[in-house]
Order: structure tokens, then C-alpha cells, then sequence
């Protein structure tokens, strides 16, 4: 029967494909000062017939589409919804089916939790969070994994050029090879709970005593291939400081941002899966970060890579240098061109750097930014490409400054930065960075 499926869907697909070739054929020939919004409008449309014609590929194209979802708040909300149904109504899995892969998963062990909650607090593309508590009265939160989930996904994997045809429509003039293989590879990872929990720990470690970020503890022993078990912390959803005073907005969104910059830099990961349901508003200004699955280790080479790109672009404003860096990291597939184009092309994705000075990301500042990428009206994007180093970290430009733009979170960002980058090392410029410090310091 897999097989007929997949067929089903291949030819599904190539359907939508040829319809979206026609539709942004069409939006190409709009008046000029409409074009961008027209394009955009067409790739939505074909995001919608996916989730109709393509939506039995359950794991895989749920899993993109909520990756999708938060990230433009300019879309209409007929095409929102498209996406939206895969973030708020993920599906759900009977209590039997839990306790089913609990005991295949963890045998006598099961024991060892006093209380399961048979509602869960949370659910996502390929598993559900239950609460729970230990004997010892330790409250935790207890992640499944579907049973069919690795199944859906892999067959999904296994169907040739499905992930690189959804990719070369978000994409239509880059090579998607590499994009491909590089997704394919994180959402295996996703897929094995075990190999979160590892990178739950390295976090945890890192971030063990800081003032305001918190790392939920991995409980080993009630944790498997399908489970994960940590530290239950209790806490508000991130959309809930939406109608709080600016000064809160303002904290929570430089922790967001400390989080990811000090995690790449100082820790060389990356959680790659900044969505607005993987941060906890805690008592005392703390906020806790969940989720560890779509995550990417980076290696010395990759960091000095962006870092000197960082040096380049913002700390020397050399546009030569920066289009050399680029070309040798197989970003850019030209070396001759007219280096200002490509630096006036790039600097839009450190915008928030560029300049010491405070400025407030808003929901039109990420919109931008998403449009900038995926739009192909500029000349410079036949020329472009996205290597494997740089698939997962593009989630910084999509999702991180869609969240921040949520908030309206408001700070001198090259200040906090400059705090952070390496190679710079600056004194702390915010009330956090002072605890920070200490706590860099004490530890």
C-alpha cells in the first residue's frame, strides 16, 4: 500500500507544482508596484493546495507548514489559516496509546511515575507533552513520540524529490540539494528523542545558574528513543506578554535574543525551532526554553566563518571582503560581482546590528525580512545559494525576528551583541547583561 501512496502523492505534487508555475507566471506580469505582493500571494495559494491535495504526508508536511506558520503577519487571514490549522490544531493521541509507548519504551520503569495526567499540556507535529509527577513529589513533563510517527516521516523522506520540490517552490532559483539532504538530516534527529535529550543536557550545563534563562533537567532513567522526560516548569505561553507594558516586552524579547546569539557563539548550537509555543514566561523575569529537537551543532570552521562575515559587514564595512567570504562559503555562486549590490543586498539581515543605536523590531521589520528572502525580483538572487552550513541558522532571519517583532521588543541590539560576538567581547550594555556578567564570572 506505501508505495501507491507515495505515487499518489508524487503526482499530487506535480500538480501543484506546474499550478504554482502559472500562478507566479501570472503575478510576474502585474503592474510593478504590486508584483511582490502578487508572488507572495501565489506561493500561499500553492501552500494551501499542499495541506488539501498533499495533507495525508502527515508527518513531513505538518512538520514544515508549523515551521511555516508564525513566520509573516502580512498575509490575508484566508491564506493564514492555511497554515495556522497546523500550529494550533496539532494532532492528539488517545492516553492508552501513551501508556502503550511508555511501557514499550521505558518497561518497569513506568513505575517510577507516581501521576500521569491523561490530557496533555502541549502537542506538536510528531509528539505530545503529558505532566506528570515522580514519587518523591517532583513535578515533570513526559514528551511521546506517536507511534507512527517515525514511519510517516521516513516514508515521507524516502518519497524522492518531495522535500526538494516543496523547497524549490519557496526557492525557485537556488539549487535545493543541499537544502534538502541538511533538513532531512535535523528531522531524523527530531525523530529520536535520545539524541535530544543529549542536546537538552549540553544546554542545560551551559545554562546551569543564569539569572534568567532556565533549561529544563533531563530525567535519564524515564527517558528513551520515543520519550523525554524533564523538569515540569510552570510558566505562560510567550503570546500572553502580547498585552504587556513595552519595558516587559522588552526584557523577555533580549532574553530571546541573548539565548540564541550566546548559544551559538559560546556554545556552537543552535536551536533551530524559534517558535512562539518553546518559550515559558517564569516568575522573576526568567523565562524557561523548551524543545531541543531541531537543533544543529556548528563547528569551530562554521563559527569563524560567521564571524568573519559579522567582521566584514558590520564591525569593518568592507563589501569586498564580505562578497569574497560569501563566494568562498558557496553562498554566493558568482566571485565577480559589484561587491555594494551584493553588501546592500545582505545588509538587510543585520539590519539590527548594523549601528549602535536602539531600535524596536516590529511585525512590519520581519515581514520585511521574509519578503527580502523569499522574494525573487532582485537581481542578485539567480546568483544565490544556500549551502548546508547555512539551512538551519536562516531561522534566525525567519522565525527569531518574527518573534521579536511579536513583541515590539525594543534595545540597542549592536550593543548586546558586541556583548556576545567573540571577537569583540564588549562590557555589558542592559540591566541583564550586568547579571550576565556574574554570572559568567562566578561560575
Amino acid at each position: 500500500m506505501r508505495p501507491r501512496r507515495l505515487i499518489r502523492a508524487g503526482t499530487s505534487f506535480g500538480r501543484i507544482f506546474i499550478k504554482d508555475i502559472l500562478r507566479k507566471t501570472a503575478a510576474r506580469h502585474a503592474p510593478e508596484h504590486l508584483r511582490d505582493e502578487r508572488i507572495m500571494t501565489a506561493r500561499l495559494a500553492t501552500i494551501e493546495e499542499i495541506k488539501q491535495q498533499v495533507g495525508n504526508l502527515k508527518g513531513l508536511t505538518i512538520k514544515l507548514a508549523q515551521m511555516a506558520g508564525y513566520l509573516d503577519s502580512s498575509i490575508t487571514p484566508e491564506l493564514s489559516s492555511a497554515l495556522a490549522t497546523f500550529q494550533t490544531q496539532a494532532p492528539t493521541i488517545s492516553f492508552e496509546l501513551v501508556q502503550q509507548v511508555l511501557e514499550e519504551e521505558l518497561g518497569d520503569r513506568t513505575r517510577e511515575f507516581a501521576e500521569i495526567d491523561p490530557e496533555p499540556v502541549a502537542a506538536a507535529s510528531i509528539g505530545q507533552v503529558h505532566w506528570g509527577r515522580l514519587h518523591d513529589g517532583s513535578e515533570v513533563a513526559i514528551k511521546v513520540q506517536f507511534p507512527t510517527a517515525a514511519e510517516l516521516i521516513e516514508a515521507d523522506l524516502g518519497n524522492a524529490g518531495l522535500l526538494t520540490g516543496l523547497l524549490r517552490l519557496a526557492f525557485p532559483a537556488m539549487e535545493t540539494g543541499q537544502m534538502a539532504e541538511e533538513l532531512t538530516e535535523r528531522i531524523r534527529e527530531e525523530l529520536d528523542y535520545a539524541h535530544e535529550a543529549k542536546v537538552q543536557r549540553r544546554f542545560h550545563d551551559f545554562y546551569r545558574g543564569h539569572p534568567y534563562i532556565v533549561i529544563p533537567a533531563v530525567h535519564d532513567r524515564l527517558s528513551g528513543r520515543r520519550v523525554l522526560t524533564s523538569t515540569f516548569e510552570k510558566g505562560v505561553l510567550l503570546d500572553q506578554l502580547l498585552t504587556t507594558d513595552q519595558a516587559t516586552r522588552d526584557h523577555y524579547g533580549e532574553l530571546i535574543f541573548r539565548f540564541v546569539f550566546r548559544s551559538l557563539y559560546q556554545l556552537g548550537l543552535f536551536n533551530g525551532d524559534p517558535h512562539p509555543g518553546n518559550y515559558l514566561v517564569l516568575p522573576n523575569g526568567r523565562m524557561a526554553f523548551l524543545d531541543f529537537g531541531f537543533s544543529k551543532a556548528f563547528s569551530a570552521n562554521e563559527l569563524q566563518l560567521f564571524e568573519s562575515m559579522i567582521r566584514a559587514m558590520v564591525v569593518e564595512g568592507d563589501a569586498r571582503e564580505f562578497r569574497d567570504i560569501i563566494h568562498r562559503a558557496g553562498l554566493l555562486t558568482e566571485p565577480d560581482l559589484d561587491p555594494e549590490p551584493v553588501r546592500e543586498y545582505f545588509k538587510a539581515f543585520y539590519d539590527l546590528v548594523l549601528d549602535d543605536r536602539v531600535i524596536q523590531v516590529t511585525d512590519e521589520y520581519a515581514t520585511g525580512i521574509l519578503h527580502h528572502t523569499f522574494m525573487p525580483s532582485n537581481p542578485l538572487a539567480k546568483y544565490l545559494n544556500v549551502p548546508r552550513t547555512f539551512v538551519v541558522i536562516q531561522r534566525i532571519n525567519l522565525g527569531l525576528y518574527a518573534l521579536l517583532g511579536r513583541l515590539g521588543a525594543t534595545r540597542n541590539w549592536r550593543r548586546i551583541a558586541a556583548e556576545i560576538w567573540p571577537f569583540v567581547n564588549a562590557p555589558p550594555s542592559t540591566a541583564i547583561g550586568e547579571d550576565e556578567w556574574r554570572w559568567r564570572n562566578d561560575s
